[in-house]
């Protein structure tokens, strides 16, 4: 009796000193440095002319710079427009900054600065747009292309995905330059024009700013946003994305003796390539907290509730419940690993034709821990024995590296991110994908934000139905985009 008394009181001492190692850390947790409020002084701009603005987006949207998964359906003749309309509608930057237009459609203007021993920073905004599906014009609210500026935004595909990025940009551009603004270091600005799709507008821009020896401080391209319901605050947050996720797709494909339905074998093409579609994806990628998305965390626990500041003051303890709750949504798992999703399936070209062969398409969003080399040996060792061929339909882009969160470019960033956002600061993973992975070489820093605040429920209309641009957002964009232009160019 008496041990198990003992045994009592050591236990009970024991979660007394867990309850108040707990409760120490959790009242003197500190703000990492990359959510430390930054001392930049901000500066005077010049005056936008708003609706000015939003014409020009308008105009902007109905060029119809359309990226087809086919690229014999794109009609290049819309990329010299949009050209011709961007030297038209911004004439005195045009004339201050040198163009040169590579992979045929592709923009990189030059701004030269006064101080070549500076490094100089890169800007991006791309100009392509995807396809609407077809069938559902008729649920917008406005004609996908018609650039109306109804209910105070300008409506059409790529008024967010990225033409407003590249308006946005060209009005700060053009507003600096009539106050002859002239920066301390050059700028470059690049304007892919297959974003996308394959990039290769982005990769040609890269190889020639290579060859002339250009090495940035920092480059910004779309990517994350303010979110004004995010779910760890349930409030306004400024994400800003330090890396991004790879993209492979890999194509699988079975093949055996084709012939007529009414006489099937015990396995043909489908089952196999069926089983082996089953077997990948029964096979996930592990979760990890750590990286971004930890450093995401720990930026925001002070904002949130008392559990969550609990729990990421002691991750050393409940990094799995953090884990669990995140990847309770699929936004949130895909901030964890890396994510399989079969997307495309090809066989018989009849209902009573069996196939000599079926393929299928499985889509990577490629996390940091894994790389296309280890996804096609966690894939093979998914199949067994299965008869099927495995291949890259196209040479994956591998998960970009980590950048700063401590630079004086991230210092900038942040601070106009958080005076235009009156909201805490983070530093995260961007999911998707941009062109600005095909530059990360030439610059110490990569980061992907653009300065518009958005719900959660409005970010599916990029690449989606009813695409638009608040005017607000407009010129919350042109102005981010001016006062990091005066502030990152001294």
């Amino acid at each position: 009796m008496r041990v198990f008394k003992t045994v009592i009181v050591a236990v009970l001492l024991l979660a007394l000193l867990l309850v108040g190692v707990l409760a120490y850390r959790t009242a003197n947790y500190r703000l990492p440095a990359s959510a430390e409020n930054s001392s930049l002084k901000l500066v005077e701009l010049p005056e936008f002319d708003s609706k000015r603005a939003a014409l020009h987006l308008a105009e902007a949207v109905r060029i119809k710079t359309i990226s087809h998964e086919n690229p014999a359906e794109d009609e290049p003749q819309k990329w010299l427009e949009l050209h011709e309309w961007l030297q038209n509608t911004y004439p005195i930057s045009h004339a201050l900054m040198q163009r040169r237009i590579l992979a045929d459609r592709s923009l990189l203007f030059t701004w030269k600065g006064r101080n070549s021993a500076l490094k100089p920073f890169i800007l991006m905004a791309h100009q392509d747009v995807v396809p609407v599906k077809s069938g559902t014009e008729k649920e917008w609210t406005h004609a996908p292309f018609s650039g109306d500026i109804k209910e105070s935004a300008v409506w059409g595909r790529g008024a967010i995905d990225d033409k407003g990025s590249l308006v946005a940009l060209f009005e700060a551009l053009e507003s600096l330059s009539r106050i002859d603004f002239v920066p301390e270091r050059s700028i470059y600005i690049v304007c892919g024009h297959d974003e996308e799709t394959v990039g290769s507008g982005a990769r040609a821009v890269a190889a020639y700013l290579k060859s002339q020896n250009v090495h940035a401080e920092f480059i910004l391209d779309e990517g994350m946003q303010i979110i004004s319901n995010h779910p760890i605050t349930n409030s306004k947050v400024a994400l800003i994305g330090i890396a991004e996720k790879g993209f492979g797709t890999l194509k699988i494909t079975a093949s055996t003796e084709g012939g007529h339905s009414s006489m099937p074998p015990v396995e043909n093409a489908v089952v196999f390539l069926s089983r082996a579609i089953l077997s990948i994806v029964s096979h996930p990628y592990a979760m990890h907290y750590d990286g971004p998305t930890a450093e995401m965390l720990r930026a925001l626990a002070p904002y949130s509730s008392l559990p969550i500041r609990i729990a990421v003051a002691n991750d050393w303890l409940f990094a799995p419940l953090l884990v669990s709750e995140i990847a309770a949504s699929p936004a949130g798992r895909a901030m964890l690993q890396t994510t399989i999703a079969p997307t495309m399936l090809e066989a018989s070209p009849k209902e009573n034709v069996l196939p000599a062969s079926a393929s299928g398409w499985i889509n990577y969003r490629i996390g940091p821990h894994e790389n296309s080399e280890s996804i096609m040996a966690h894939s093979r060792q998914a199949l067994g024995s299965l008869p099927v061929k495995l291949e890259w339909s196209r040479k994956p882009d591998e998960a970009t590296r980590i950048s700063s969160s401590s630079s004086r470019a991230w210092k900038i960033l942040a601070a106009l991110a958080l005076d235009t956002a009156k909201a805490p600061v983070a530093p995260s993973l961007f999911i998707g994908g941009s062109d600005s992975r095909y530059l990360q070489d030439l610059a110490d820093d990569t980061y992907r934000f653009q300065a518009i605040t958005s719900s959660l429920d409005e970010l599916k209309m990029i690449h989606g139905t009813n695409e638009h641009l608040s005017l607000k957002n407009l010129e919350q964009l042109t102005r981010f985009y001016a006062s990091l232009i005066v502030c990152a160019a001294k």
